[in-house]
Formats: C-alpha cells, structure tokens, sequence
C-alpha cells in the first residue's frame, strides 16, 4: 500500500492510477487507522487531506475516460461498509497535500516504479 507522490499521478500507468484509487476507497473507508508501514503517516493528517489526495486521483482518471463512483467526491463518503463522517472539516489545500511527500519521497516512488521497469 502506497501513496505515490502526487506529481507523479498525470503520469501513472493505468494499473497504477487505479490501483491508486482502490488504496485510496481503502483507506477512506474500513482502512482509516489501521496500521500500515507505507502510509501511517497519512493518519497523522486530518482524513479531508486524503480525501483532497484522492481527489486528484479521480481527476486523472476521468481524464483518462475512466468513470470512478461519484459518492467519492463527498468528503464524508467512506464506501459501503464504513459509517460516513457527519462532521468532518475541510482543511486548506497544500502543496504538496502531505508534507511528507518531499523531493526525497519523490526519489523513493520513482525507485519503487522503476524496480517494476516502469520509468517514467
């Protein structure tokens, strides 16, 4: 499970951009706090910055002709399964959205892509 740095997200490879989405449906969802080495940091965050992160993802698909569930473009959405958030509160967008996703983790995701061969 990871979040790829959000300036590599125009160019993904299409099983990663929808493997994005899926991680990001988790994450939102049933997912929320569970430990994961890759992305605890992203719990250190309101859970409206990933909702803004995913935002980006479903962007990109739809440029791609992709048609995620529009239920996601509510920030209180969490899936099917997950009680949806009655009072969450929006957050300034940043950029980069997580202040963790610095040049370093950058390098790190271009290395993660490139032992797939994938180079971009």
């Amino acid at each position: 499970m990871r979040l790829w740095h959000e300036n590599l997200i125009s160019v993904l490879p299409r099983q990663q951009l929808l493997g994005q989405h899926r991680e990001c449906c988790a994450l939102r969802g049933r997912g929320w706090g569970r430990p994961h080495q890759t992305v605890n940091y992203v719990f250190t965050h309101s859970p409206y910055k990933l909702f803004q992160y995913h935002q980006l993802i479903m962007t990109e698909m739809q440029k791609r002709g992709y048609k995620p569930d529009l239920r996601w473009a509510d920030a209180n959405y969490r899936g099917q399964t997950a009680t949806p958030y009655t009072d969450l509160q929006s957050c300034p967008m940043t950029t980069p959205i997580y202040p963790e996703h610095d040049a370093d983790y950058l390098a790190e995701c271009l290395a993660n892509l490139a032992q797939k061969d994938i180079f971009l």
